[in-house]
């Protein structure tokens, strides 16, 4: 058994173990068979993470965070978790090999997963043109002409967020009516740069080694039409990835885990949440970052209240005391004997 668990190992996951690992919590990192790193892994360069001015590609970015953390201690495993068990004051992790690990404080951080339209080119070409995040790849679209894929809060956002780089910017919408709040809507109506294209969806992304246009079916219609342009953003959502934790965890409307204000503590205690999963809102690197902090944090004052008992299994304690003391006593026995007078 150990102090702490960490599932998950995008910025937050990283974070909090290298938190975790500086208070001498020996945190197991568990860090997915496939999709470890997080999603920085599917992006290319990065230049609004703090401490990197050049930029930084995604994938370096994250094998940083995971050198970081092992330096101080951290264990990283590269398996899935195939089901928890957060009742109790032990919680157990069940991996996909079948291995059973059990910890008293677990940290979950397995973070979002944007939602796709399903297109074959459009994994292909993720971070050649396709993004799902104005805020990071916006403004590699200076002077150029993108298009946003969706008709609710979000899109308008990174449509009217891309407005400040790319020349046009195109909202394509499947229907002929936005979902979207009338305030973000009035905004985006009103701005030059930005043309709706109604009653369309994305039935192709063009492009070899770069995103060079899209093709369009009517929905009303039937009709194909292909646009030129450079970027695709698709904004349809994303889903925090808390599947594991239905039943177990207590969700807020938006999806994700329910957290004690600022803090990453759970509706069960021993178990913080930290990054995409307690955040409907931002979803930034930075900002999973902090609180991976806030989490490694809220855990350590958790193990810290704990009983001692608790904490000696949980570190091993009571069988490297009980080793000591019996070999101790394997000492005192054996000077008895050689004093002993002989017969």
């Amino acid at each position: 058994m150990r102090e702490l668990i960490i599932i998950g190992s995008g910025p937050a996951g990283y974070t909090a173990a290298i938190y975790a690992a500086r208070a001498n919590l020996r945190p197991l990192v568990i860090a997915s068979s496939v999709e470890f790193g997080g999603e920085l892994m599917k992006t290319t360069e990065v230049e609004n993470f703090p401490g990197f001015p050049e930029g930084i590609m995604g994938p370096d970015l994250m094998t940083r965070m995971q050198q970081q953390a092992e330096r101080f201690g951290a264990e990283i495993l590269y398996d899935d978790v195939a089901a928890l068990d957060l009742t109790g004051e032990v919680k157990r992790v069940t991996l996909g090999s079948g291995d059973v690990h059990e910890a008293l404080a677990v940290i979950y951080a397995t973070g979002s997963a944007y939602r796709k339209l399903g297109l074959p080119e459009e994994s292909a070409l993720s971070g050649y043109g396709v993004s799902w995040c104005a805020t990071c790849d916006g403004a590699f679209f200076r002077k150029k002409t993108v298009a946003v894929i969706g008709g609710g809060d979000s899109a308008l956002e990174e449509a009217t967020f891309l407005t400040r780089f790319a020349d046009t910017v195109y909202l394509v919408h499947r229907r002929d009516a936005l979902r979207a709040s009338a305030a973000l809507q009035e905004r985006a109506f009103a701005d030059p740069k930005i043309q709706f294209i109604w009653n369309k969806e994305v039935a192709r992304i063009y492009g070899d080694e770069k995103v060079t246009g899209i093709g369009l079916t009517d929905t009303v219609d039937g009709s194909e039409t292909t646009l030129d342009l450079q970027g695709v953003f698709v904004a349809i959502g994303a889903d925090p990835r808390t599947h594991l934790v239905h039943g177990q965890l207590d969700l807020i409307p938006e999806g994700t885990i329910a957290v004690d204000g600022r803090s990453s503590r759970t509706s069960r205690p021993g178990v913080f949440a930290a990054g995409d999963v307690v955040d409907p809102t931002y979803k930034q690197a930075a900002t999973a970052a902090g609180s991976g902090v806030v989490a490694a944090l809220d855990a350590e004052h958790y193990l810290a209240s704990l009983p001692a008992e608790l904490i000696a299994r949980a570190t091993g304690t009571d069988a490297v005391t009980d080793e000591i003391e019996a070999r101790a006593r394997e000492a005192r026995e054996s000077e008895a004997r050689v004093a002993a007078p002989t017969a």
